[in-house]
């Protein structure tokens, strides 16, 4: 795939996040698809594959996430298979408050599906709104 592909790809699949569209940005990971997240918050570590994924990330957002998160995809560049996310998210939390963080996402891209995910965010606004890693 070309760089333009890869970031259209990446781009789609955190615009269905956006909207709501869980299933959307699940159809562009790989099965396998790594997702790291760096830091000592409740969701630190590596999750491999969509089931994991799905189950470690998504489900409990759902539950403390007024109407999902909304990302503002602010700049995506690429070289190769690489493809670089800055964005910013907001969402309300269920029984009050905000989670409004920043983000930048180092995406792999093969085969026209999303193969990792490494995230950067301010972890303490993450611990303070979801919790430690238990």
């Amino acid at each position: 795939m070309s760089v333009e592909n890869n970031k259209a790809l990446v781009r789609a699949a955190y615009e269905a996040v956006s909207a709501g569209d869980l299933e959307g940005f699940m159809d562009r990971l790989a099965d396998d698809a790594k997702w790291t997240f760096f830091g000592k918050h409740r969701f630190a570590g590596t999750m491999v594959g969509k089931e994991e994924i799905l189950n470690t990330l998504f489900t409990p957002l759902s539950g403390q996430l007024v109407d999902g998160l909304r990302l503002s995809l602010n700049t995506v560049i690429a070289e190769g298979d690489k493809v670089v996310v800055e964005a910013t998210g907001q969402s309300d939390v269920v029984g009050g408050g905000t989670y409004n963080n920043i983000y930048c996402y180092v995406v792999t891209v093969r085969d026209n599906k999303i193969t990792e995910m490494r995230e950067y965010l301010d972890t303490e606004l993450v611990s303070d709104v979801f919790g430690h890693k238990e």
